[in-house]
């Protein structure tokens, strides 16, 4: 077995250790035996979305957005295509932002690539902290570190979690995130999935049934070190949470 994993525009799109979540994906599929290749696109990068299995696209400021957009809006129908066939991919902060209609700032209006429903609004006070999320999905509570002034909008389309401390999309709807088919929109750095493996195996069963068309079960990982920083950030962020048993598994 083999995967492809695409790191669209590390060049622009890298904050907060973004990055890591490639070698996370990595690095669990080699500890199982599985093959992978890491393709990087760099800005101006012809994309051919074909044979790629998962895809990173991360966070980056306003500036960095809008330059990325410009290359992106030329790859928006291949990468909607990618999606709505069942595509993976990981979209971080501000990849996440241009994956909507736009994204209204204090200065300009971004034009999105329209792939999902959704706006964002600028708002003068920024989102800022660790956070700590609550899925049916995981047992584990979902943690990292979020860092943005725009407010996002889902309207019908599923959170990726509920927030337990934190912000996530707005301030109001006590949601973060966006689940759509096997997209899975976040303003969670930190990077994401080391410190929370169940995450980053969610994604890559995802890929491997949509590459083999079959539910292959992954290799069971130690994964002791991943669930004590995990346990760490949501005792840090909320000591109260951590007293519940589904909420930290260590």
């Amino acid at each position: 077995m083999k995967l492809t994993i695409a790191h669209l525009y590390p060049d622009m799109l890298n904050l907060y250790g973004d990055g890591g979540n490639i070698r996370c994906l990595q690095k669990r599929l080699e500890w199982r035996g599985i093959e992978t290749e890491v393709r990087a696109f760099l800005s101006g990068d012809k994309i051919d979305f074909e044979g790629l299995d998962i895809v990173l696209l991360g966070g980056g400021s306003d500036r960095e957005q809008r330059i990325v957009c410009k290359y992106l809006k030329k790859e928006a129908q291949s990468l909607k295509d990618y999606v709505e066939r069942g595509g993976v991919l990981l979209a971080i902060c501000g990849g996440y932002q241009l994956l909507g209609n736009y994204y209204r700032t204090d200065r300009t209006l971004i034009e999105g690539l329209g792939i999902l429903d959704i706006s964002t609004e600028w708002a003068p006070e920024r989102l800022t902290g660790n956070i700590v999320l609550k899925t049916p999905l995981f047992k584990n509570p979902v943690v990292g570190f979020e860092n943005h002034g725009g407010r996002t909008f889902i309207g019908n389309y599923s959170p990726f979690g509920k927030v337990v401390r934190g912000y996530g999309n707005n301030e109001t709807s006590k949601g973060e995130g966006i689940l759509y088919k096997n997209v899975l929109g976040t303003y969670l750095h930190g990077p994401l999935l080391p410190k929370n493996p169940e995450v980053c195996d969610f994604l890559l069963a995802r890929a491997l049934k949509r590459k083999y068309g079959k539910d292959i079960a992954l290799q069971r990982l130690s994964d002791r070190l991943e669930h004590e920083a995990n346990c760490h950030i949501a005792r840090r962020t909320r000591p109260c949470a951590v007293r519940q048993k589904h909420l930290c598994l260590v």
